[in-house]
């Protein structure tokens, strides 16, 4: 059985900061041209900040530059050197430190985009980076995936199955990922979308928006 890393993280002090979101999921699946759609789409009515991962090159962060969803200042890249988890999870000093410059440059920001590299179904990110967390798939890996399980598609806030439009290609039924997302998830929702087919992404921009409402309509926390 494999192991599940203890978060040894704590929260940090939410108070007068963005909603922080964690963008997570397996090469391929979809997680920057997710990350773009919702900031074509919630730029306009929010103020935003990116946080892009890779191991070795800053490819994701440029892409997001190139695509001109948010002026470029606005979006910074981490090279983790190391396994992707490793830097939303386990050592996430080089996140926070780009979340807190965007703060100071931009602040007050309403929501800040922590997009991981490519990693694997165990992939979570510390309470300690980010305070909702997105994990996304896509159906290429056949319609098994998701009754797979793992912390990625078991915890995280929301399940976003992607590239629905390769399902007839790659034989995966889309019922059958439906439900076995739902006999692992406990009730946490599930989306199943096509960012290439549908780019406003609108489920997962409503939901994104529903958690910033939230977060900024949260009571004062005392003491």
């Amino acid at each position: 059985m494999g192991a599940h890393h203890e978060d040894h993280h704590h929260a940090p002090d939410s108070r007068g900061r963005a909603l922080r979101l964690g963008v997570g999921g397996p090469v391929g699946s979809g997680k920057t041209a997710l990350v773009a759609a919702l900031c074509r789409e919630l730029g306009p009515a929010l103020s935003l900040g990116v946080v892009t991962n890779d191991i070795y090159t800053t490819e994701d962060a440029d892409f997001l530059r190139r695509a001109g969803v948010l002026d470029e200042e606005r979006i910074l890249a981490v090279q983790t050197g190391c396994c992707p988890h490793t830097a939303i999870r386990d050592d996430i000093a080089a996140n926070l430190d780009a979340v807190e410059t965007l703060e100071h440059r931009f602040g007050p920001l309403d929501l800040v985009i922590v997009e991981s590299g490519g990693d694997n179904l165990t992939a979570t990110f510390s309470r300690g980076l980010a305070d909702r967390q997105v994990f996304v798939l896509d159906v290429s890996g056949g319609d098994k995936v998701p009754r797979k399980g793992g912390p990625g598609v078991t915890t995280a806030d929301l399940l976003v199955v992607n590239k629905t439009d390769l399902a007839p290609l790659v034989g995966a039924d889309l019922g059958v990922m439906d439900r076995d997302a739902a006999a692992v998830r406990g009730g946490r929702p599930v989306v199943f979308t096509s960012v290439r087919r549908e780019p406003s992404v609108p489920e997962v921009a409503t939901w994104v928006s529903h958690q910033v409402r939230d977060w900024s309509n949260r009571p004062a926390r005392l003491g």
